[in-house]
């Protein structure tokens, strides 16, 4: 059954959401900072501008709703189920689009479908949850059926208007799209102020990360983004004959004037540092660094490659890389 796509063209939050003992339980089989982040939240700010409910620029124009992605294309293959939130029931479902990125050229297929295979349930009080751009062939609910949280509705994957694999979660009620990290209206932006939203619908508290590492890896040259994104760039061997030794870190939540610092150790000590700076915003992104073979070999032993992302001298995240290099 297609699915309605009438919430896509409601406005942004309008009114807080009333006091309610309406929660919602974590969506994926996945582990939040570990194999899965949050990409993007819903976007506060009307008008181009962007803020989300830490007054951060984890969103982008428009956005409604909360992206929990992947970190790789590979991950997305071996299958992570998406679960039904809250209990309900199915409203309606999509499950036959294909797993493909969006383009310019297949952009005219996708119009009335971005959010390519999902779900809507609906639940008591007149919320409503939609999940997002699910793997095809995956959605396992039928509609009319009556389901209780945590009841796998199918997969992650690609379908729909997307870049990367992930779940797009909407929360509505009564029809108009609620953040559930600030039901009740984002806080004051103010410095002087804490950015701290007084209550939440998540059953469980969930940590904010204003961006950070998703991988990093060894390779004899600077890979293709897709490479990466792929999954294919970590499965690379590196051996003491190698033509060169290239460090990459892949990172979200990328902002102008973020500084992307990577060096690298072998048995002799450091001998490569570059800090790069990013020069716009990026939602992902990595970075990439290293040294040509100038000799026969490179020396046996053990290699440590460490990124850190720095943001007005606040480290963000970092992350670290080791090879044994025989």
């Amino acid at each position: 059954m297609r699915l309605s796509f009438g919430a896509f063209l409601l406005s942004l939050v309008t009114a807080p959401a009333v006091a309610s003992d309406f929660t919602l339980q974590w969506p994926l089989d996945c582990r939040l900072g570990e194999t899965c982040h949050i990409q993007q939240y819903v976007d506060h700010l009307p008008g181009p501008a962007t803020q989300d409910y830490k007054c951060q620029g984890l969103s982008y124009s428009g956005h409604k709703g909360t992206d929990i992605a992947l970190p790789y294309l590979s991950d997305m293959q071996a299958g992570v189920a998406v679960r039904a939130a809250a209990p309900g029931v199915v409203q309606g479902v999509r499950n036959t689009m294909p797993d493909t990125y969006s383009t310019q050229e297949n952009a005219e297929l996708l119009k009335g479908r971005e959010c390519g295979n999902g779900v809507v349930l609906r639940h008591e009080g007149g919320w409503e949850t939609q999940y997002c751009h699910m793997k095809q062939g995956s959605v396992r609910v039928q509609k009319g059926q009556q389901i209780a949280a945590g009841t796998a509705l199918g997969e992650v994957g690609l379908s729909g208007k997307t870049q990367f694999p992930h779940l797009h979660l909407s929360l509505r009620l009564n029809g108009a799209v609620v953040d559930p990290f600030a039901p009740e209206g984002r806080p004051s932006c103010d410095l002087d102020t804490e950015a701290t939203p007084a209550s939440s619908l998540w059953a469980e508290p969930l940590p904010y990360q204003p961006g950070g590492f998703l991988g990093a890896g060894f390779s004899t040259h600077v890979p293709e983004f897709m490479e990466i994104k792929s999954g294919a760039a970590t499965r690379e061997r590196l051996t003491t004959q190698s033509s060169a030794l290239v460090f990459w870190a892949y990172a979200f939540g990328g902002q102008k004037g973020d500084r992307v610092r990577l060096t690298i150790s072998g048995p002799k000590g450091v001998f490569s540092v570059h800090e790069i700076t990013l020069e716009r915003d990026q939602a992902q992104f990595f970075r990439a660094s290293g040294k040509r073979l100038r000799s026969e070999a490179w020396d046996y032993g053990r290699y440590t490659a460490l990124a850190v992302l720095l943001r007005d001298e606040e480290e963000i995240d970092r992350i670290e890389e080791v090879v044994d290099l025989r």
